[in-house]
């Protein structure tokens, strides 16, 4: 297929690209190395070999990326499984969801597309930001990641973000694909996930008709992703006491690496991830006379119930919900033994911080808060917000 140049600075390589893709990425001492790593003992002559035997990229996906996920998954984690009951294989969605993860969020959504019996992954929305090294801005483009470009003047980011926009048009309903996009800039470091209406606008820059009319057109799923644990949750608490103590912090590509890293050799027990139904029929009952930013809110926040609804949570997340408001109302949902040991995981997160001027009673409630909220906002959303919201405000969770 002929993708419009316009895109060609944001998109992932095309089949016929990935040849020449792969000279230059093999030719990079560091990919060789991770290459070595991730396949011990496999002569680099056969890695080449079997590289070059990959003609799409979902081919590149499942004969690299699936076996390295496959390891990471038996080695740091109790098992992934998925809920796709309400989608169906054979159409394709734009997935909106919840971001923990760098790297593994949407690597493990690709694997688990194959898994149900998607005959293709999902493009990938990345920040520019983590693509500071060649090889990894080489691996990304094979691997069908497009780059969304952050560092740039108000105006260029109009032009950047309707680009975009047409670019994930494009992928549903030219190139028959998935998108994958998280429901904000960043993850959210205290697990409050909440979709920003900015996303939404940044979608309705592409297409054609009303805001429901181009949204509709991507087909939009939200997309809930549950760890038992963040292996980042510790590197999450630190940000947050760096940007409260230190005017003017800014986290760097060193920190970025170190997320990444620490995301993928992290332990995360048990993960699930659960496909809400596509939002394309409740889009028609959306009130378009009323304020365009109220119609954006109203989209977001139903795109946040549905995402908050499906978490599966851990007795880890009601533990932490307890721990921080010092009460045992769920208790039903945890042993005594299961409250012990969480106590001790923070205990042990808390010694891995290393910092100056460490206070770790706001260290200890940054990382409760990052397993606190999915509890608050999974009852929130299944038993009622008016039933939650005054027993809630009496708490003060990290914002």
């Amino acid at each position: 297929m002929k993708v419009p140049s316009e895109f060609d600075p944001i998109r992932p390589y095309e089949p016929e690209e990935l040849q020449q893709a792969y000279d230059r990425l093999l030719h990079e001492p560091v990919l060789q190395q991770v290459l070595a790593g991730l396949f011990p003992g496999v002569p680099m002559e056969q890695l080449t070999q079997k590289m070059r035997a990959c003609k799409t990229n979902v081919d590149f996906q499942r004969a690299f990326c699936y076996p390295v996920l496959m390891d990471i998954i038996h080695k740091e984690s109790l098992g992934i499984d998925i809920d796709a009951t309400d989608i169906s294989i054979k159409n394709r969605y734009t997935f909106v969801s919840n971001h923990r993860d760098i790297v593994l969020d949407s690597a493990f959504l690709s694997k688990l597309l194959l898994d149900v019996g998607f005959p293709t992954t999902c493009e990938i929305a990345i920040g520019d930001n983590l693509l500071s090294q060649v090889w990894v801005k080489e691996l990304v483009r094979i691997c069908k990641a497009f780059t969304v470009e952050r560092a740039l003047r108000s105006s260029e980011m109009l032009r950047a973000s309707k680009r975009m926009s047409e670019y994930i048009h494009f992928v549903l309903s030219q190139k028959h694909d998935n998108v994958w996009i998280a429901q904000r800039q960043g993850r959210a470091k205290n697990s409050n996930d909440l979709t920003q209406p900015a996303i939404l606008k940044m979608m309705c820059m592409g297409g054609e008709g009303t805001v429901v009319d181009r949204l509709t057109q991507l087909h939009i799923v939200p997309l809930s992703i549950s760890y038992q644990y963040d292996p980042c949750d510790y590197l999450k608490a630190r940000e947050y006491q760096l940007r409260r103590d230190v005017p003017f912090w800014k986290k760097t590509a060193g920190d970025d690496m170190e997320s990444m890293q620490t995301g993928i050799k992290g332990y995360k027990g048990h993960i699930h991830y659960h496909c809400a139904p596509c939002i394309d029929e409740w889009l028609q009952t959306v009130d378009l006379d009323q304020p365009r930013n109220k119609v954006f809110d109203e989209i977001a926040a139903h795109i946040d119930s549905e995402i908050h609804r499906n978490y599966r949570l851990y007795p880890q997340n009601y533990a932490a919900l307890d721990m921080i408001q010092d009460t045992r109302v769920y208790e039903d949902h945890y042993t005594q033994e299961e409250y012990k040991e969480f106590a001790d995981y923070i205990a042990s997160r808390l010694a891995l911080i290393d910092i100056e001027h460490k206070d770790e009673r706001f260290l200890r409630k940054c990382l409760l808060t990052i397993y606190a909220y999915p509890t608050k906002n999974y009852l929130t959303a299944t038993e009622g917000g008016g039933r939650w919201k005054a027993f809630f405000s009496k708490f003060n969770f990290m914002k």
